[in-house]
């Protein structure tokens, strides 16, 4: 069996601009993309905490701090929404026994405060 998990998140992450004119994606500062595991390219679910909408984009480099979401994309949020990041890999049933995500908690400036190798509390996923 194959189960779909949560690989990494930005928690309540703060976006920093919506530039409707360009291809699609999202901006993303060096160290929100390394504390989550994100990789260039990567798929990513946006979750606005702000108005509710939910969508799909990809991560690409972006500016210390940014978080912008670009083309479609930047009619679903305003600048200073918090949003939630989210990406999920596909594992088997040993890897889903050990599996941790990587969970980024983010200050006021979009920097890493904290990363959890899995949320608090984390056996209410079990």
């Amino acid at each position: 069996m194959r189960y779909e998990m949560l690989k990494g998140k930005i928690h309540r992450a703060t976006v920093t601009g919506a530039v409707l004119d360009y291809e699609g994606s999202i901006s993303l500062s060096p160290e929100l993309r390394v504390a989550a595991g994100f990789r260039v390219f990567e798929r990513v679910d946006i979750y606005n905490v702000n108005n509710g909408e939910r969508f799909s984009t990809y991560v690409i480099a972006g500016q210390p701090g940014e978080v912008c979401l670009n083309g479609a994309a930047a009619r679903l949020v305003q600048k200073g929404d918090l949003v939630i990041i989210a990406s999920y890999c596909t594992v088997d049933d040993a890897e889903a026994a050990i599996h941790q995500p990587k969970v980024v908690l983010v200050d006021s400036q979009n920097q890493p405060r904290l990363v959890q190798a899995k949320p608090e509390g984390g056996a209410r996923f079990q």
